[in-house]
C-alpha cells in the first residue's frame, strides 16, 4: 500500500537543500545575530498575541500601573510621560493593527531565522528580502518620528543582512565547509 504523502520531487529537494556550515568567528556571528533576531522575534510574537486578547481599557489601566510608582517618584520623568503620552493615543482600532503587526512581524521573523539556522538554501535570498524590507519600513517610520529605536533595530538588520549575504555567497561558491575554521 503506497503512502497518502508524495515523496518529494528532485525540484523540492533542490529548493530545500541545506548548506554547509562555516566555523569561522563570522559564521559564529552570524549564528549569534540569529539567536538575538529569534529572542526579539518571540517577544514581539507573544505582545502581539498578547494584544489581541488584552482589551483597550485593561492596556491603558496596565501602563498607569506599570508607570505609577516612577511617577511617585518622579513626576516630571520625561520617559514615563511620554509612555502615557503614547498609550493615551492607542485606541481600539490602533491596539488591533499593533496587535496583527508584532504577531506577523514576529512569527516571519521566526520563520525566516529557523530555516537560516538550519542552512535551507531558500532562507538566505527569503532573509535578504525580508529583512531589506524590515529596513526599509523602519527607515520610514525614523522618518517620521525620529526614534532611536528605529535605527538600532535598522542597524541590527544591517548586520544580520551583511552577515547573511557573506553565508549564502560562500555558501554558493562552494567555500563553506564544516571545520574550515575560515571568518
Amino acid at each position: 500500500m503506497s503512502s497518502p504523502i508524495a515523496a518529494p520531487t528532485d525540484a523540492a529537494r533542490a529548493l530545500v537543500r541545506h548548506l554547509p556550515h562555516d566555523n569561522g568567528l563570522l559564521h559564529r556571528l552570524f549564528e549569534l545575530s540569529l539567536g538575538a533576531k529569534a529572542v526579539f522575534a518571540a517577544i514581539e510574537a507573544m505582545a502581539g498575541a498578547a494584544l489581541i486578547f488584552v482589551p483597550n481599557a485593561a492596556l491603558h489601566r496596565g501602563m498607569i500601573w506599570l508607570t505609577h510608582a516612577e511617577l511617585i517618584e518622579d513626576p516630571s520623568d520625561p520617559l514615563v510621560r511620554r509612555i502615557l503620552a503614547a498609550a493615551s493615543h492607542i485606541d481600539a482600532g490602533s491596539q488591533q493593527f499593533y496587535a496583527l503587526y508584532l504577531l506577523t512581524h514576529g512569527l516571519v521573523k521566526l520563520a525566516v531565522v529557523t530555516l537560516l539556522a538550519r542552512g535551507v538554501a531558500f532562507a538566505y535570498p527569503l532573509a535578504l528580502a525580508v529583512f531589506g524590507g524590515f529596513v526599509v519600513y523602519q527607515m520610514h517610520r525614523w522618518q517620521i518620528s525620529g526614534s532611536p529605536a528605529m535605527l538600532a533595530l535598522s542597524a541590527l538588520d544591517a548586520v544580520v543582512i551583511a552577515l547573511t549575504w557573506r553565508e549564502w555567497r560562500l555558501a554558493g561558491a562552494g567555500k563553506l565547509r564544516h571545520g574550515s575554521g575560515r571568518a
